[in-house]
């Protein structure tokens, strides 16, 4: 909710504060800095001190500067706490990662990681009708207020809840793994650490386009008001979630089925990329409906891609490495995004409009999904004393 309310909000909030397309991109790349500076430097604390403690920590810091949205009266107060906001969530998904490979197998790692790929998408969904009514009813600064609220709701309930599991349901290998700490000079020396990031550089960009830009393009070039908005949006993301759950059962069916686990996830990988063309078309249908299913079909497949490729990591990394590479593919993901999904498209809109942005977002799967191949291989664990001899002999 803390990322989706801007952008829907936007074309109300431009009545009260002046926020130009370039000015609009500037705001969100300030997110995507933060968070590109700050993925690292929370990954590595995932490891030092924990999932819970971490996880909670940056919690209340985004808890906070959502909630200080409210008080902005300038675009320049919004790229600020929008800054703050990237630094807290940028511990958000490694720590989801790390907290799924500390409770499931492998096998059912891809599930468990579409599930709360599928659980972020919840809040795409009921955020936009509820940001809406709640606008009608209080206006726009009471909907940041609210999701501010909602974040230390959430932390309470972290902090009472959460626990990793008792050390003598780990197995040797893991517990071995646990005895030892990476450090980031060893975990960037993997070949494995640069696929997944450059995976990541390439394709969180179409997923923070989508969210930073959809709202406004549905609105300004669509002509949707605010009340076809609050349907439209959620359908669109239920859709994404669907997607998300979706590819983490097809990749655990087809190991089920006896594929090898990096052999399943690329297959699953491939399929959405070739998906993401096809549903580029959006922009060039002729009605909102059609173009509405296209994007539907298009954040369906890219959260099916991202539900593979954060199980990836689990799946080659040893747990304690978990949150320092999470963190590097986090960092390269947004730095992406900041020219990708925020500068570039707050400079093209205004001259060229949309549709090379989009058309050009489709094709990155395909090539990320080479990067992968090439530099990620098949997917095998890397073993402990592997990753501590690298360290040793350099």
């Amino acid at each position: 909710m803390d990322r989706t309310v801007l952008a829907v909000l936007l074309p109300v909030i431009r009545d009260e504060i002046h926020v130009e397309a370039e000015a609009y991109g500037r705001i969100t790349a300030a997110f995507g800095i933060a968070y590109t500076i700050c993925a690292v430097i929370g990954g590595k604390l995932l490891d030092r001190y924990g999932t819970k403690l971490a996880f909670g920590v940056a919690a209340v810091l985004w808890s906070v500067a959502a909630a200080l949205h409210a008080t902005v009266v300038s675009p320049l107060q919004f790229g600020i706490w929008r800054g703050l906001l990237g630094a807290g969530e940028s511990v958000n998904l490694p720590a989801c990662t790390k907290a799924v490979s500390e409770w499931f197998l492998p096998k059912q790692r891809a599930f468990a990681v579409g599930v709360f790929m599928a659980g972020l998408n919840v809040a795409a969904v009921l955020g936009p009708p509820l940001f809406i009514a709640i606008q009608l009813a209080f206006g726009w600064r009471a909907c940041f207020a609210v999701t501010g609220l909602i974040g230390f709701l959430w932390v309470t309930a972290w902090f009472l809840t959460y626990d990793v599991p008792p050390q003598s349901s780990l197995s040797e290998q893991e517990v071995a793994e646990q005895a030892r700490r990476f450090t980031l000079a060893e975990v960037l020396r993997c070949r494995q650490t640069w696929g997944y990031s450059i995976g990541k550089f390439l394709t969180d960009p179409v997923w923070w386009f989508y969210l930073f830009w959809l709202p406004l393009y549905l609105h300004d070039v669509r002509k949707l008001d605010m009340k076809e908005l609050a349907w439209a949006l959620p359908f669109i993301y239920f859709m994404s979630g669907v997607g998300a759950a979706t590819g983490g059962w097809l990749s655990g069916c087809l190991m089920s089925c006896g594929w090898a686990a990096g052999k399943a996830r690329k297959a699953t990988m491939l399929l959405c990329a070739l998906l993401m063309p096809i549903s580029a078309l959006g922009v060039l249908a002729k009605d909102a409906i059609s173009a509405i299913l296209l994007f539907s079909l298009a954040t369906a497949a890219h959260q099916a891609w991202m539900t593979n490729l954060f199980t990836a990591t689990s799946d080659v990394f040893p747990q304690e490495a978990l949150g320092s590479v999470n963190g590097v593919g986090g960092s390269f993901g947004s730095f992406g995004a900041v020219f990708m999904a925020s500068l570039i498209p707050g400079y093209v809109i205004g001259r060229v409009g949309y549709v090379p942005l989009f058309l050009i977002m489709s094709c990155m799967h395909l090539v990320s999904i080479v990067a992968i191949h090439f530099f990620m291989g098949d997917l095998k664990p890397i073993a402990v004393r592997r990753l501590a001899m690298k360290g040793a002999s350099e």
